[in-house]
């Protein structure tokens, strides 16, 4: 038995709460950098510090986890290492990044799945179903990065506040699940005038509070439906409870939090929801200024590629064949090719991409040989999706540091020796 489904036993025969740790960061940005140069500086000090020997233990609702694979935040904000993303296409679910706004339910939901009910409103018929209910319903299988909306937030000279995640906030998973068009085909479809989708988590919520204070509840737009699926199955296992089973909601696209982990409730509605991680969170403010209604939600993923090796983790880089790698993804349209520069963008080179297409909403894995001699580079790729949109040079300034993906802010500084 693998040690990730015997943690899903044990998760099953011992019922517990999760236990949370205090909240901190693991990675160092260093403050006022500006350039190139200078944020490369920044992110290898942040990576060094993230992968010493003082990094925090995992939690354990995630001891099944792969600890070498993974740096620790806090509780519940964890991050792949980016030597960890190995090149295959898939991310493994014992080094797939942790993101929750709020604790998990009790792990005895994931005791009889069968048996968790969803509400569904805004259709014709209206209705409360249980998985078992709504495994018969239909199936689809969907490759798609899942990616916390503030990836790349540690790359921000302006260090907003929240997780300074790197680019270990993603993965590509492969999500099986009923559609749910399926599932609204079965209720006599979405009743008239609706505009939004609006799911809700099961997260337990404190007592004595407004829970739209607090809550996970999050409206897309109505068009959404037409990809989702309300997901049971990861990479071919139960999803496990520290990733949302024993049901989540799917949006192929969309950044994580849309993405409502123990969903409870699915409705079709013609207004956003007012919770505040809606109403509030998740906004593209301007920087210094609290996120309202009237700024853009994080919703859409755009176009985005990193490089996983060489990098700083790694140390020096010895002088001669290099192979430069990463992964690319258009987010809401596939990705068509990606671009490697060793000179910091002043020149590029058509990297090849490597390994099985698994649809527009998954990621590809690129790689391009090179020749290096010993000396210091800053090293870029940048992306171009199907509808001949680039990955940006320069970041969208935001007070949440949200939607990062400037391809000058990943770029990274290696040192190449001699052999």
């Amino acid at each position: 038995m693998s040690q990730y489904a015997k943690s899903r036993q044990t998760q099953i025969s011992n019922p517990a709460r999760r236990r949370w740790l205090a909240s901190g960061s693991v990675g160092v940005a260093a403050a006022g950098l500006a350039g190139l140069q200078q944020n490369a500086i920044a992110q290898a000090v942040a990576t060094t510090a993230a992968a010493s020997p003082a990094s925090k233990p995992l939690p354990s609702y995630v001891s099944w986890k792969d600890a070498s694979a993974l740096i620790v935040h806090s509780s519940g904000t964890i991050e792949t290492r980016r030597s960890a993303f190995g090149t295959s296409v898939i991310t493994p679910a014992e080094q797939l990044y942790v993101r929750n706004n709020l604790p998990a339910p009790d792990a005895s939901i994931v005791a009889n799945r069968d048996a968790w009910e969803l509400q569904i409103d805004g259709v014709k018929r209206p209705a409360t179903l249980n998985l078992k209910q709504l495994k018969r319903l239909g199936l689809e299988t969907v490759t798609a990065v899942l990616q916390c909306s503030g990836n790349g937030r540690g790359l921000f000279p302006s260090k907003p506040s929240g997780t300074p995640w790197q680019i270990g906030a993603a993965g590509c998973v492969v999500w099986s699940g009923v559609p749910v068009r399926a599932l609204i085909a079965a209720l006599g479809g979405v009743t008239d005038g609706m505009v939004y989708m609006t799911g809700t988590g099961g997260e337990k919520l404190p007592d004595g509070i407004d829970p739209k204070s607090v809550m996970v509840e999050r409206s897309v737009p109505l068009k959404a439906l037409e990809e989702a699926i309300l997901a049971w199955e990861m990479n071919g296992a139960p999803l496990p409870l520290a990733h949302g089973g024993p049901l989540r909601l799917i949006i192929p696209g969309y950044t994580g939090v849309n993405n409502i982990k123990y969903i409870k409730r699915l409705a079709f509605t013609t207004e956003q929801t007012e919770a505040n991680i809606q109403k509030h969170g998740y906004r593209i403010s301007p920087p210094g200024q609290k996120g309202d209604p009237t700024h853009p939600s994080v919703w859409e993923m755009n176009v985005k590629s990193w490089i996983n090796s060489p990098a700083p983790e790694t140390g020096e880089v010895p002088a001669g064949d290099t192979l430069i790698q990463g992964v690319a993804f258009g987010g809401m349209h596939a990705v068509k090719t990606v671009e490697v520069s060793v000179d910091g963008g002043k020149s590029w080179k058509a990297a090849r991409f490597i390994g099985p297409d698994m649809g527009k909403y998954a990621w590809r894995q690129f790689v391009l040989a090179v020749r290096l001699d010993a000396g210091n580079y800053t090293i870029a790729c940048r992306a171009t999706d199907s509808q001949g949109q680039v990955q940006p040079e320069a970041r969208v300034e935001n007070a949440g540091g949200y939607n990062n993906n400037s391809w000058k802010d990943h770029a990274l500084q290696i040192n190449v020796v001699a052999a």
